[in-house]
């Protein structure tokens, strides 16, 4: 080790560089505060399913506690690929699925096996806020490529094509999205979908998303012509299946780039635990009905918050997808820092930031509806209130 002013100093100049995460600071300022209602976690307030946690209790009565495949189950696998053909998707189970530790390490694994040093990733903007420092991690130079509220968040082919270089490798797509909630229609992806070509880069589709898509079916860029061969599709159990802290998620891609995630994967992972992989088998077998009831409610929250925040006046485009309302809170003249902590220590509603999510956030905030409809009704009175005390 070379001699250092602090220990600190010796460590890798990437990772120092990286912020703490924004949603995180705000999540300890809750923590401290009583009588908070919290709009800020990205997760259902659904249990998981009682068939589900009854399977992996099931699998340890029967003594199922060793390794898997790397790959995961075959027989989970098979459930995956069945379950991608209702976005029109096809791959085999045998050797284009990939059993991960949540959505995240499939978007990790998938940037490092296909990044080198140096490459540049574009990221659409608001953004999931793990894209950007995984992206950093596997060495890419990032560029943000800027939504705006008045396209309702949705990348654009000009938009992409405008931010292509010659060191563009990929670009991270997630539709529907966090934290706006846009999705992206089959005709705006066939646009984008051409310039990808055109470019020939990659495409790493985060859809963790899909089942919550309120009007029209999810489309899949991968579903599109000549697509399937250069994307990797992301999802997992966590949003659609109530199973956030089982961390089960996967990748579907040709083999040839699941084979490359697959190196990484075995050397640092192994293999999702099996009690988990038993608990996703049956939530993809059987948990489609407790499914569909999910996003049945939240839908109903997501009318009754984006008409809350409009009467309130604070403009909010109408989510097509995942359970976010990103509002519009400039009018206040207060930036989105200033506005959410704010309103977490006047009125105990804890909110996102929209800034946290990339400089095209700034001047929005997060507000998550996976929470009951008494405490949404309760959280908008709150915010009401807030929002004349500033006015």
């Amino acid at each position: 080790m070379k001699s250092a002013t602090s220990l600190y100093d010796t460590l890798s100049p990437i990772v120092r560089n990286l912020p703490p995460s924004g949603i995180r600071r705000f999540f300890d300022l809750a923590n401290d505060m009583e009588d908070v209602i919290s709009l800020g976690v990205g997760e259902p307030d659904f249990v998981t399913p009682w068939h589900v946690r009854d399977s992996a209790i099931y699998a340890l009565e029967q003594g199922h506690t060793s390794y898997t495949s790397n790959r995961g189950l075959f027989e989970l696998r098979e459930a995956i690929t069945e379950y991608l053909k209702k976005f029109n998707l096809d791959y085999s189970p045998e050797d284009e699925i990939l059993v991960t530790i949540g959505g995240s390490e499939a978007i990790d694994v998938a940037l490092r096996a296909v990044i080198s040093p140096g490459d540049e990733v574009l990221i659409p903007e608001p953004a999931y806020v793990s894209y950007r420092p995984c992206a950093l991690l596997a060495g890419a130079q990032v560029t943000a490529v800027e939504t705006k509220t008045e396209d309702n968040f949705q990348l654009t082919a000009d938009l992409l094509e405008n931010s292509i270089s010659s060191r563009t490798k990929a670009v991270i797509l997630s539709f529907p999205n966090n934290p706006t909630g846009a999705v992206m229609s089959r005709d705006r992806l066939i646009d984008i979908a051409k310039v990808i070509r055109k470019n020939n880069i990659f495409v790493i589709s985060d859809e963790i998303y899909a089942e919550l898509t309120y009007s029209g079916h999810h489309c899949s860029i991968a579903s599109l012509p000549g697509m399937r061969e250069r994307t990797i599709v992301i999802n997992g159990m966590s949003k659609a299946f109530a199973m956030t802290g089982w961390r089960l998620g996967y990748a579907a891609a040709p083999k040839e780039i699941l084979d490359a995630m697959l190196k990484i994967h075995q050397y640092t992972i192994l293999c999702a635990p099996v009690m988990v992989q038993m608990a996703a088998l049956e939530a993809l077998k059987n948990g489609l009905p407790e499914v569909h009831r999910m996003v049945e409610k939240y839908d109903q929250r997501r009318h009754l918050i984006v008409d809350g925040l409009r009467e309130i006046g604070l403009p909010c485009h109408n989510p097509g997808g995942a359970f976010y309302a990103f509002a519009d809170i400039r009018a206040t003249g207060l930036t989105s820092e200033e506005f959410a902590e704010g309103l977490l220590r006047e009125a105990r509603v804890a909110v996102v930031p929209g800034n946290v999510f990339g400089n095209a956030g700034e001047g929005f905030v997060r507000c998550s509806y996976a929470t009951s409809v008494d405490r949404l009704e309760t959280a908008l009175v709150r915010i009401d209130s807030y929002v004349k005390s500033i006015r």
